[in-house]
């Protein structure tokens, strides 16, 4: 797979587009906005600087833009699409990629909330649609979450996996299609019992933001809860017999939420504060999270 049409060209196709083009793949990108590369040119030159401290110094590829479907796709090896969160226009916008490609070549959604099943209703050949979930932000960041719908081949999600690997990514294959797909559903599970905690008057946001980021956060960010836990005993089985009763007793008064309208607006008044240099915060997030992977790169387990 050596040239990726990358169709949908906003926050998470630029990214794509960056990681792709800095390990050398040739890129063309469809946006039928004429801003798209004048938006693209203004980012490059940071997004690559995080490539660099990432993966090493390289000279990335040029990334071509188009505004046609048809011309961006002409060769392409693999598509990358990253259109809007909408079922109808997926439907159909993956149905339009179909008539350009060769039904060998494997078309991946970044989708982070519709089912694949779903999005391969109108497709000629639905054997090949699979998910290709990033997160964000979705040139550095590892994680690739690969599942495939009801009509895709079995070997899809396997061959996505390895094109993913080979650009020192790590993807994880889901065994079957759910709402959120895997790690939205972890980081949903915690975001509301910390809404909860928040609303019961347990503690403020920063102190359930500073809880996590210096108690479980480096640890499960190296290793992951299961290894983590086991650590803290002489493995699973002594960690269960140990600390079983107690998280048990936890999970049963675990609080619940709902993102009412009461709900949402105390969280913007609570958060306000601390989201009050949002870009400044973001730099210092990135910078943060390509020290963080390094770390784990080098001394993680998976």
């Amino acid at each position: 797979m050596k040239t990726i049409a990358v169709i949908g060209f906003g926050t998470i196709g630029q990214r794509w587009a960056a990681a792709f083009a800095h390990h050398g793949l040739s890129v063309r990108a469809y946006d039928p906005d004429p801003a798209a590369a004048a938006r693209f040119e203004a980012l490059k030159e940071g997004l690559y600087g995080d490539l660099d401290t990432l993966h090493g110094a390289r000279t990335p590829t040029d990334v071509q833009i188009f505004s046609d479907l048809a011309e961006a796709l002409k060769g392409a090896d693999f598509v990358q699409e990253n259109g809007p969160e909408a079922l109808e226009l997926k439907q159909a916008l993956l149905a339009e990629i179909e008539r350009h490609v060769a039904p060998e070549v494997l078309i991946a959604s970044s989708s982070s909330a519709l089912l694949v099943s779903d999005m391969q209703a109108l497709c000629a050949h639905p054997e090949r649609i699979v998910l290709a979930h990033p997160f964000n932000p979705a040139h550095i960041m590892p994680l690739v979450e690969i599942v495939g719908g009801r009509a895709t081949a079995s070997d899809v999600p396997g061959r996505a996996r390895a094109f993913y690997e080979s650009l020192s990514r790590k993807p994880v294959v889901l065994n079957r299609e759910i709402t959120g797909h895997l790690a939205l559903r972890l980081m949903a599970a915690m975001w509301r019992e910390a809404i909860a905690l928040h609303r019961d008057g347990v503690a403020s946001l920063e102190d359930i933001d500073r809880a996590f980021i210096y108690g479980p956060g480096p640890k499960w960010g190296v290793q992951g809860a299961f290894i983590s836990n086991g650590l803290n005993a002489e493995g699973m089985a002594a960690f269960l017999a140990k600390y079983g009763p107690t998280y048990q007793a936890i999970w049963d008064d675990l609080g619940t939420a709902r993102l009412d309208p009461e709900t949402c607006a105390r969280l913007n008044e609570a958060a306000a504060p601390l989201l009050h240099d949002p870009e400044a915060l973001r730099g210092q997030r990135d910078a943060a999270i390509l020290s963080v992977l390094g770390t784990v790169a080098e001394r993680g387990p998976l």
